[in-house]
């Protein structure tokens, strides 16, 4: 499978798990505290696999700032967050940053052949 593919689950169950523990409550809570482990857990797993086909430097910021995003809005949706005019410019500046950062040229001859590597088998 490709990269792309672990990357979008990794992301899903960082959200999930990251979702599970605020249900936890301080795991005191069974069920959700399970939760928290089985996220992490795949979200890890799907991530090294990602690895192997996309750079470090695009894997991770993709990860984290889309899960945090992600985070964001679950908050919102799920637990009545507030939303307000700095929360959705932080997020669009992360979501920004994602972008220039995939879009960005150049890098080691490691990072490159990497790049290269993952097209030709992708």
């Amino acid at each position: 499978m490709s990269g792309v593919f672990y990357l979008t689950l990794a992301i899903i169950f960082e959200a999930f798990g990251t979702t599970m523990l605020k249900l936890s409550n301080g795991f005191t809570v069974l069920g959700p505290s399970l939760g928290v482990a089985l996220g992490f857990l795949v979200s890890f797993t799907s991530l090294s696999f990602a690895l192997k086909t996309i750079p470090l430097s695009t894997a991770y910021a993709t990860w984290s700032g889309v899960g945090t995003a992600l985070s964001v809005v679950i908050g919102i949706i799920a637990f009545g967050e507030t939303i307000h005019v700095f929360k959705v410019l932080a997020i669009m500046l992360v979501i920004i940053g994602i972008v220039i950062l995939n879009r960005a040229k150049g890098g080691s001859p490691a990072s490159q052949d990497e790049s290269k590597n993952a097209a030709e088998a992708g």
